[in-house]
């Protein structure tokens, strides 16, 4: 018996794939949803029960119609996945810019496409609305200001939503992980520098994988319903915070 409809966006690679075949496998239909819709058609074809569709978390139109694609039917999990860093500058050489876009998307396209879905998530049994936070949203570090800034401020979002959502039949769930090694996300952060990015792991025996966060989401997303993870913080056993981390 199926589990119902799963949305996860940001889902064309790194975490938000892994999660996307990780909850096909514990049986829910996947609408996996990002900018790079070719990504996401190779993502289905090689697991079944994942269906591919473009959304843009930033556009408001290209939420307005994802959410006119699905908000009327029952979606059991929201996960809102998209989002990512950009630069290591210091608050005083930082550029606004990046700022910018990391709130677009860390902060704003959570709440695009919270809005466009929870009437979905409302119906039925009700629904669980997930965000791929970060340490960094409870921890901040130099170099780090404007991705902490936008990752605080999707951490306070989720917390807010739980409270006013409280006596309706939706869970809300942050996910917030330490070091995960992906095939994008220091590389984006680092303007495409592969040696830098490296760099990040450096001496590090086992950073997270994508795999790891994908089975904290699928963990969360599978307790009875009367039960809400609130915060699930995860780590790999070398980092003890985000400037104490054991490089061997």
């Amino acid at each position: 018996m199926g589990r119902g409809t799963a949305v996860i966006t940001g889902a064309s690679s790194g975490i938000g794939a892994a999660t996307a075949r990780r909850l096909a496998a514990e049986g829910y239909d996947v609408i996996a949803a990002a900018r790079r819709v070719e990504r996401l058609e190779q993502l289905a074809a090689g697991t079944p029960g994942i269906r591919p569709f473009a959304l843009d978390v930033t556009s408001a139109e290209s939420v307005a119609a994802f959410g006119a694609e699905f908000g009327e039917q029952d979606v059991a999990v929201l996960v809102n996945n998209a989002g990512g860093a950009l630069g290591v500058d210091p608050v005083e050489s930082a550029d606004p810019a990046d700022w910018q876009r990391m709130y677009e998307t860390n902060v704003l396209g959570v709440l695009r496409v919270t809005q466009a879905l929870l009437p979905a998530l409302e119906r039925g049994a009700g629904g669980h609305v997930l965000v791929t936070g970060s340490i960094a949203g409870h921890v901040v570090y130099e170099g780090g200001g404007g991705y902490t800034a936008a990752k605080h401020a999707a951490s306070a979002v989720v917390q807010t939503l739980r409270l006013e959502l409280n006596g309706r039949p939706v869970r809300v769930t942050e996910i917030a992980p330490g070091m995960v090694r992906t095939e994008e996300f220091s590389l984006v952060r680092l303007g495409g520098d592969k040696t830098a990015a490296d760099r990040v792991y450096a001496g590090v025996a086992e950073p997270l994988t994508a795999d790891d966060i994908a089975d904290c989401v699928a963990f969360a997303a599978t307790r009875p319903a009367h039960v809400n993870i609130d915060l699930l913080v995860v780590k790999p056993l070398a980092q003890a915070a985000p400037h104490k981390i054991d490089r061997r």
